[in-house]
């Protein structure tokens, strides 16, 4: 029998690898770098990514533990992924194993294999002849043939962005462009795998479906959290394996490990969903980025409404700009952009005259309508005339929004809900009112006013259950649906055929809004909301397709760039403004929060990590606290960190974290690197 030392990394607080005994039987093979090991960590098992093996350790021998079970029955992760892991790691300043252990399947990280042994069985039974041939390729215009064949003859590491108006195509060029990668591939006897992210799940379903129908003889696997343990587990052994062709995901699918990639598509690319919010807060698009840069590879970022960051690089010619100026279906133009005065055409119901009435001509015409409100529930809040009472959290910095087909109220950010008061908690007073609108609202109107329509409403609280949401997509491809109410989970990607109206409620709420992205994000929500109407063309005796906005302030400069469906001219002037306040892309930006149960707490936390280094070239501001200061009775903080140079900024926070995790606290703290929400 020998041993020897596996370095390994696993997912805990600590920025270090652990030494572990590995005790050679007759049966196992050597480990490798790269294989996942099963070890004892204090009381419990833990998973971990073997990351270095060594003859001897700097732990006493006494100390040391065994190796509880080593993968060796999968092909160790290649030195790629781990290189992408690592960076990840570093640049996010976060330990390794937390970048590398959470995106594996659950099934890879207990000490049983059953599950795991299962799944390499069922792979090993479906093994067949693939053959990438795309059937039935649709006809391309010339912009979309200059796309594909700028991606095709892309050479080395190629970052492209497809700037393409709502309706232009832009999924038949990556698929186009997919299928010439596979072909070429196979032609050369090798293997290579695409990858395609989207920002929300509810988008995969109907992307997997056209591709698996383009695509009949390649395996075609998709990735994201909503997937039951055993079916994920099976889809990331067929990309580890190169099994799986294309792989189709959300944002956490850039860190699955596909040792063929060759292609990297990221479909609207300007989406905040891109971003991870909790954990390890990445950028999905930057890394894959990264990724094509460390693979040789192209990388393809498509949108109608590209982000700043992606505009600037463009306009700076560090990425090709691919354009396709026209709707891709023959007559398919893109919608009028009408704004509604609401201090003219006062509404009722949410709804102004001249939004009933287009709502009306649609239905007449067998048409259908799209009601956008970014805005769930029934109201946002409510209140006694009497005395001033509102439904406050009394958890948060917020208010309970009124579900009143639940009878709740319920705060969207700690999920308390609570029975609807019979009468003001504060004066007794019974008549209680609801103040704004949500969609359920808006839903309960229309059936008022069009009691013959199909109305559906489409949002978080209509879609809890498993499935519900393609259901309920399905029933509007099929026509079963007159008028849609939905929030953003309706507004991109979504091709509705029969929809020629797409009617906007109160989008003046951001015009306002302290975060200095909210008007780059209400731009995009706009011309992606507005993308969905007209996008099969007009048939004879039907309605030109419109979009109707409804505002207070319609003679906004942000309001003429969505008439004009002009997205460069918004573009620059916002770079622009972005330039002379020395804000990003401009600035490179990092954000320590700190949450305690007290605000004091927070506070001082943060103004001792400003005290803690001397941070010269670097832009310390004060210690805050967090516009929602107080969630599930936690209070909350944040400290803003700026640089003008990118590396300047990542060697300051390297020194800074090592300072902080010294730290004694009572503070809940963490750091985000290019945060999005300030």
């Amino acid at each position: 029998m020998e041993h020897c030392i596996l370095q390994v990394a696993l997912d805990t607080p600590l920025d270090l690898t652990f030494d572990y005994r590995w005790r050679q039987t007759a049966a196992e093979p050597l480990p490798q770098v790269g294989q996942l090991a099963i070890v004892p960590f204090g009381r419990r098992e833990a998973a971990g990514v073997i990351v270095g093996i060594a003859g001897h350790s700097e732990v006493p021998e006494a100390k040391l533990k065994d190796v509880l079970a080593v993968r060796s029955q999968l092909p160790p992760l290649s030195p790629q992924w781990l290189a992408l892991c690592g960076f990840a790691a570093d640049y996010y300043q976060r330990p390794l194993g937390e970048v590398a252990l959470p995106g594996l399947p659950k099934n890879l990280r207990i000490l049983k294999t059953v599950a795991l042994d299962r799944a390499l069985k069922k792979l090993a039974k479906s093994v067949t002849e693939h053959d990438a041939s795309p059937v039935n390729t649709p006809q391309l215009n010339a912009e979309q043939q200059q796309a594909v064949s700028a991606i095709a003859e892309a050479k080395g590491f190629a970052p492209l962005l497809l700037y393409g108006v709502t309706g232009s195509g832009k999924t038949e060029v990556y698929l186009q462009a997919a299928a010439g990668i596979l072909a070429a591939a196979d032609a050369a006897g090798e293997l290579a795998q695409i990858l395609i992210l989207v920002p929300e799940i509810n988008l995969t379903p109907q992307l997997e479906s056209n591709i698996r129908t383009r695509f009949p003889g390649l395996d075609v696997v998709s990735l994201h959290s909503g997937l039951a343990e055993g079916e994920r587990t099976l889809n990331w052994l067929a990309a580890h394996l190169g099994r799986a062709r294309i792989i189709l995901g959300t944002r956490l699918a850039i860190l699955a490990s596909l040792p063929h990639l060759k292609l990297i598509v990221i479909d609207e690319e300007h989406d905040p969903s891109y971003k991870q919010q909790e954990g390890l807060r990445y950028s999905a698009r930057d890394l894959a980025v990264w990724r094509a840069h460390q693979l040789a590879i192209p990388v393809v970022l498509g949108s109608a409404t590209p982000s700043l960051e992606t505009w600037q690089h463009a306009q700076a010619k560090r990425y090709r700009k691919l354009e396709l100026r026209e709707r891709a279906v023959k007559d398919a133009v893109l919608p009028q952009v009408r704004m509604i005065d609401m201090e003219r055409d006062k509404p009722a119901d949410g709804l102004t005259s001249t939004l009933v009435a287009a709502l009306k001509l649609r239905l007449e015409r067998g048409e259908q309508s799209l009601l956008f409100l970014n805005r769930r529930g029934y109201a946002p809040v409510l209140s006694c005339d009497s005395c001033g009472w509102i439904s406050n959290c009394t958890r948060c910095t917020s208010f309970m929004v009124l579900h009143k087909p639940d009878r709740r109220l319920r705060c969207h950010h700690c999920s308390l809900e609570l029975y609807i008061p019979k009468s003001c908690p504060t004066c007794g007073n019974i008549d209680l009112q609801p103040l704004g609108r949500g969609t359920q609202r808006v839903e309960e109107g229309l059936q008022s006013l069009f009691p013959q329509a199909r109305i559906l409403r489409i949002d978080a609280d209509s879609t809890r259950l498993k499935g519900s949401a393609q259901t309920a997509f399905d029933s509007v491809h099929r026509g079963d649906v007159d008028i849609l109410i939905g929030t953003q989970m309706v507004a991109k990607g979504h091709d509705f055929k029969r929809l020629t109206l797409v009617g906007v409620m109160n989008p003046d709420t951001a015009l306002f809004s302290h975060d200095y992205r909210a008007s780059e994000r209400l731009f995009a929500q706009l011309m992606q909301v507005a993308g969905r109407a007209g996008r099969a063309g007009q048939k004879e005796g039907g309605s030109v397709s419109q979009v109707m906005i409804q505002s207070r302030y319609p003679n906004h400069p942000l309001y003429s760039a969505v008439v004009g469906h002009d997205y460069d001219g918004f573009a620059t002037s916002l770079l622009e403004e972005r330039q002379q306040a020395a804000l990003p892309p401009f600035i490179y930006q990092a954000l320590l929060r700190a949450e305690a149960r007290e605000l004091d707490t927070a506070l001082a936390f943060l103004q001792d990590a400003v005290a803690c280094i001397e941070h010269h070239g670097i832009t310390m501001h004060d210690p805050i606290p967090m516009t929602m200061t107080r969630v599930a009775n936690v209070e909350r903080a944040q400290l803003l960190v700026e640089c003008s140079s990118r590396p300047g900024l990542q060697a300051f926070l390297k020194d800074w974290m090592q300072i902080l995790r010294q730290t004694k606290t009572r503070a809940k703290w963490s750091l985000e690197v290019d945060p999005v929400d300030i």
